[in-house]
């Protein structure tokens, strides 16, 4: 091999691979493929997360009844909320079981019974208690849990003001050890 050779193999230019059009092709329509499909999954993600975002508001009170009428004696007061679940608008009807305790304080106890769900009732059996006819679970007049259900009533949060009885979000009763 003379030296000239030799030169020419070492010294070879490089040869620059190009593009096909084929290749430039598919590169065009992917990329614009992904840009729109981007574009239409885009709002659905945030859709779908928007509620997540949202700032929750604290529990509002509702007036349910005039304070006047509140007796010793537990009475059913049914009331409206208006809720906001995700993108789901409600106004579902609620009810309490309101009282006054021996030193004058009202409170409201919620209905569901702590066992399995089902509705109470006051003074059904003719015991001055609590009663659930689903399994006769049964309660004393603060919501302490005698029969069956493992826990006391929930009670509501009880604002009074101007004449007027306010109930708030459910709580764990606090009346009862």
């Amino acid at each position: 091999m003379s030296k000239h050779d030799q030169r020419e193999q070492t010294h070879n230019t490089v040869k620059r691979k190009e593009m096909s059009r084929r290749q430039f092709l598919s590169y065009t329509l992917g990329g614009a493929t992904a840009f729109m499909a981007g574009g239409a999954v885009l709002p659905m993600i945030r859709f779908a997360v928007d509620p997540i975002l949202t700032k929750k508001s604290e529990g509002t009170y509702v007036k349910v009844v005039e304070e006047s009428k509140i007796t010793t004696e537990p009475q059913e007061f049914k009331f409206q909320i208006h809720q906001v679940d995700g993108w789901y608008e409600s106004d579902p009807q609620l009810s309490a079981w309101i009282s006054k305790d021996e030193s004058g304080e009202i409170f409201a106890l919620s209905p569901v019974c702590k066992h399995l769900g089902c509705t109470i009732s006051w003074n059904t059996q003719n015991n001055n208690q609590y009663f659930c006819p689903c399994h006769e679970a049964r309660y004393t007049k603060d919501g302490k849990n005698l029969a069956v259900a493992p826990n006391p009533l929930d009670e509501y949060e009880v604002d009074v003001k101007d004449g007027f009885v306010y109930l708030g979000p459910v709580k764990g009763n606090t009346r009862v050890e």
